[in-house]
């Protein structure tokens, strides 16, 4: 049974590897939707933190767009949602942007994600993390990224970091700059499919100094 955090009445699920559903008050907000499992039914928004396969999996965008759905992606990926998604609104977003997609209660802020030493997400694609605004909780989800220095300033109640390693932080590192942060629940990603164990999830959970939930 997929387990849900319940926060000021928005349920928070983690869909597998980078992929989770914020619902509010009858609004669906999916962050990189990827080989989704009996989810029969319409996203509000959907949010895409950059072009790779397992971050923009446009069979499961299709999936879950409707005509109304607005999707809130990153430049590289419009040309392959303008080809394969027939239905919903694509609108772009880079670090710094916020859109008011539901007022007054849902807001999107897009941060940096890239990686530091390694290639796999160059900081000059621009491609992003996101701070979603939700009933006045702010969940922040790293994407695709390292520990970075523009992650100290994050203010943030419920955080989603990355514990693989190889294409992103590890554990260790993501608990470090978590415990920085300092939110009130920290949720481990990227672990259980292509990189990352449950060991890492665990491992991340067990240097954290917040509550952690492990969703898996």
């Amino acid at each position: 049974m997929m387990k849900v955090l319940n926060i000021n009445n928005v349920k928070l699920a983690w869909l597998g590897h980078a992929s989770f559903r914020l619902e509010y008050n009858g609004k669906k907000i999916f962050i990189d939707p990827y080989q989704l499992k009996g989810q029969d039914e319409t996203a509000d928004v959907i949010l895409i933190t950059h072009g790779h396969y397992d971050h923009c999996s446009i069979s499961d965008i299709a999936k879950i767009t409707g005509d109304n759905t607005r999707i809130i992606t990153t430049p590289d990926t419009i040309s392959k949602l303008a080809t394969k998604v027939e239905k919903g609104k694509s609108i772009l977003i880079k670090p710094g942007d916020r859109i008011k997609v539901e007022e007054p209660h849902i807001e999107v802020e897009a941060v940096p994600a890239y990686n530091i030493g390694k290639a796999f997400h160059p900081k000059e694609n621009q491609w992003v993390g996101y701070i979603v605004t939700v009933n006045n909780v702010r969940f922040y989800h790293t994407g695709d990224s390292d520990a970075i220095p523009e992650m100290k300033d994050i203010k943030a109640d419920v955080v989603m970091f990355p514990v693989g390693g190889t294409y992103t932080m590890s554990a260790e590192e993501a608990a470090e700059i978590v415990n920085l942060i300092r939110p009130k629940i920290a949720i481990p990603m990227h672990w259980g499919s292509i990189v990352g164990q449950k060991s890492d999830a665990e491992s991340f959970k067990d240097r954290v100094t917040c509550e952690v939930r492990i969703l898996g």
